[in-house]
């Protein structure tokens, strides 16, 4: 049988073994026989977790019963959506597809020079061309 824990109006916290269908019903304190709800006591490492670890943790438990499917448009709308912050790295991105939704200016320009080779202005110029 699992242990659970009550709590005494006067005597504080107590564990008792109890079956899952008696575990939410209050139970007798073993010092003043008062009966004595159930709680739910959270661990002291969980009270002690960064904020940050705490919220991953939150969003992953989420996420295993709430899937969030990503398409194309909902990417586009949790951009459009996005709250930029002053060490935001993403504006540039956000403003590429509110100006380029087709995305047809971006795609890549080739110049054919008089030998026949290819220069790609918008690369890097250490980048070999094919």
């Amino acid at each position: 049988m699992p242990l659970y824990d009550y709590k005494c109006p006067k005597h504080g916290i107590f564990h008792d073994l109890a079956t899952f269908e008696e575990s939410s019903a209050p139970q007798a304190c073993p010092h003043c026989q008062t009966s004595s709800p159930r709680i739910i006591m959270i661990p002291p490492e969980v009270l002690a977790m960064a904020p940050d670890k705490r919220k991953a943790m939150s969003i992953n438990e989420k996420s295993r019963h709430e899937p969030v499917f990503s398409t194309a448009d909902s990417r586009e709308d949790q951009i459009l959506e996005h709250k930029h912050t002053k060490n935001c790295g993403c504006s540039s991105n956000k403003g590429l597809l509110l100006k380029h939704p087709d995305r047809s200016s971006l795609r890549q320009q080739v110049i054919l020079m008089q030998d026949g080779s290819k220069v790609f202005p918008s690369q890097r110029p250490w980048m070999i061309s094919h």
